[in-house]
């Protein structure tokens, strides 16, 4: 479905965070570039934090976009960091799965550029859920993720991005070369891999090369919107209900569970 509204080129809090965390709102931040705010499709790229960060600390990332022509999508944990490192899956899905209804309303995104990130923890989390969801996004980036899980089938084989700093004394740059690197290509998936001088953080020249392979680098062949439990030619937000602290009713704990959105069309 093509967008319903269109937000003008700039930042914009995305105003639908409820949770709390040390007294501070935890929502988000949907940056629109000029050429999106003009009704052209741009890839979108959604910004997970690492452990005990914030959607605010990759506003640097804003005018790297604008040149770019990508739309930005951070976001906030629901508490110091995502779910499934230290809980149960369940409120940090659900508020993905928020955002990119609220994202998929405003703003024109192509589906085939449609990419989930993070750093450390954000990292680990964009390609566990990432992998899950290998239908609806199409390339994965994951700075210094450290490790990775798998808590159901993959699906599809989306594009994926792995960076790490060599100055990293949180997670070694031996964890990403010599262990995640080989398991994810071992496993079929296409990786670019990145080493840059930097610490444990995403700096700004890692942000353009990021920016720079998302925008120039082609979904898989496979990539290609099923059709699931939504419209026909799209793919949808999904989690296996078992891994869901607060399953929906009615819905079995063996099955994939459908959230409400579904990818642009």
């Amino acid at each position: 479905m093509p967008p319903s509204a269109h937000l003008p080129a700039g930042a914009h809090a995305l105003g639908i965070g409820r949770a709390r965390y040390r007294g501070k709102l935890r929502d988000g931040t949907l940056f629109v570039p000029t050429q999106a705010a003009r009704g052209v499709s741009v890839p979108l790229l959604i910004v997970l934090h690492g452990g005990g960060g914030q959607a605010r600390d990759y506003d640097f990332m804003f005018p790297l976009a604008e040149d770019a022509g990508v739309a930005l999508l951070t976001l906030d944990a629901r508490h110091n960091t995502w779910d499934g490192v230290d809980s149960p899956f369940g409120p940090d899905v659900e508020f993905i799965d928020d955002a990119l209804r609220h994202t998929f309303a405003r703003v024109p995104v192509d589906p085939m550029r449609l990419a989930l990130g993070g750093l450390s923890d954000g990292g680990m989390y964009a390609l566990t859920i990432g992998r899950i969801n290998g239908d609806l996004f199409t390339h994965l980036v994951a700075i210094a993720p450290g490790y990775m899980q798998e808590p159901a089938p993959s699906v599809g084989r989306p594009r994926v991005f792995l960076g790490h700093g060599t100055r990293d004394t949180v997670y070694s740059v031996t964890g990403s070369r010599a262990r995640l690197l080989p398991a994810l290509r071992n496993a079929g998936y296409d990786v670019t891999y990145y080493e840059f001088d930097g610490p444990h953080f995403l700096t700004p020249e890692a942000a353009r090369e990021v920016l720079r392979w998302l925008v120039t680098t082609p979904a898989a062949a496979t990539a290609r919107p099923q059709a699931k439990n939504g419209t026909p030619g799209t793919a949808c937000f999904f989690m296996p209900s078992s891994l869901i602290s607060t399953p929906m009713p009615g819905l079995s704990d063996t099955v994939m569970k459908p959230f409400s959105t579904c990818g642009p069309s």
